[in-house]
């Protein structure tokens, strides 16, 4: 990639690739087995291990896992399952795929992340499942509620699918005692160009959620070519990863300490240049434990901020407008204070790997352009700072 394409502070996010990932994908090419096959199975054992677990099932996307996930959760028709609004719509309609329906719940302003208060308030009788959602990479800890959620027979679903690498206490999410699942999308800490993955808490989950990724098949692929039939045992779903996708994501995962590093500095840098702004709130990621998916801020008139960045050159974004708020889902609408405010707040700054100091001194020196002291007032669009 020559230095006038590699994506700069005007990209939001982008892949970081290490030169390996092409290699990785020409030898899978290169055998004429593109689909499930060895490197996937080689690539749920890489990851199990770099999460200290026993074991990681490898599917096609992080909705295919949270779909999977609610299914082996017994979660149906009839069940209500606590989401935090402040997500993808993805996590959201991962439950309807069900049939079962969200209970919308609020967040913390300050993390964007539900807590085990705010889980706890929102538990009835019709509840089946929790979705917290790891906001940034931030991990949520609902160990002073487990007991009780357990008791009640309420599963709790991860969606990590910003979390890959971080940390819950001393281990890495996915090695606790969650369905945990993650996404290795394109812009992910991990990409396998598009995949996912789903932590299963015993080995009769991870059967499960093997037997649905592939049609309800309970021979693998290796199985099925000695062999004159097959045997569906189950209701299943075309939800496997491509050795395509997983040649990309252990080509990625061999150098995912560099990555990890490299995400925690840029998230500090962000920290350290914002400080000096006034009006501008950076979100905790909670940088010693996570590995940051993105740097945020919450500013006030954000939309006139957004505009005036976007057209001077800098990808801001925003993650994401409340769910409660969309019309797909307005059946199950609530007022969510701190939701709706971070809601009309958020803003994304640039943030991937591709970065250097500069590019964040140049994104937070804009932003500053666009923002008063306390008491005075932003720059229009039209104006001249």
């Amino acid at each position: 990639m020559t230095n006038s394409s590699r994506p700069d502070a005007r990209r939001n996010a982008s892949p970081y690739l290490y030169g390996e990932e092409a290699e990785a994908v020409a030898r899978v090419l290169e055998s004429g087995q593109y689909g499930h096959g060895a490197v996937t199975e080689e690539f749920e054992r890489r990851v199990a291990d770099f999460l200290g677990i026993p074991d990681a099932v490898a599917v096609a996307s992080g909705t295919a896992a949270l779909h999977l996930a609610l299914i082996v959760a017994g979660v149906g028709p009839g069940d209500e399952v606590i989401v935090p609004s402040m997500t993808f719509c993805a996590t959201v309609q991962a439950i309807l795929a069900v049939g079962a329906t969200p209970r919308f719940v609020d967040i913390e302003l300050g993390t964007l992340c539900v807590n085990d208060q705010l889980v706890m308030e929102a538990v009835s009788d019709a509840t089946a499942a929790v979705i917290p959602v790891l906001f940034g990479g931030r991990a949520v800890d609902l160990a002073a509620v487990q007991g009780e959620l357990d008791e009640r027979g309420v599963a709790v679903i991860e969606d990590a699918a910003h979390a890959f690498g971080s940390r819950n206490g001393p281990r890495r999410v996915g090695a606790g005692r969650a369905l945990t699942c993650f996404s290795f999308g394109p812009i992910k800490n991990l990409t396998c160009g598009q995949g996912g993955m789903v932590i299963p808490r015993t080995p009769e989950e991870a059967d499960a959620v093997r037997r649905l990724r592939l049609l309800g098949v309970v021979q693998s692929q290796s199985e099925r070519a000695n062999t004159t039939t097959y045997r569906v045992e189950s209701f299943g779903l075309r939800y496997q990863l491509s050795d395509l996708n997983a040649a990309v994501g252990l080509a990625q995962l061999a150098h995912f300490g560099t990555t990890e590093r490299a995400r925690r500095d840029l998230w500090r840098t962000y920290r350290s240049a914002l400080s000096s702004l006034e009006g501008v709130t950076p979100v905790d990621v909670d940088p010693d434990r996570s590995v940051p998916h993105l740097c945020q801020v919450r500013v006030k008139n954000r939309d006139a901020v957004f505009a005036r960045l976007r057209s001077q050159g800098v990808g801001v974004g925003v993650h994401y407008p409340p769910n409660h708020s969309q019309p797909a889902f307005a059946a199950w609408k609530r007022t969510l204070p701190a939701t709706e405010q971070a809601g009309q707040e958020i803003l994304s700054l640039p943030f991937h790997q591709h970065l250097t100091e500069q590019h964040i001194e140049h994104v937070v020196s804009a932003l500053g352009q666009f923002l008063q002291p306390a008491g005075g007032t932003m720059c229009s669009a039209a104006a001249s700072c």
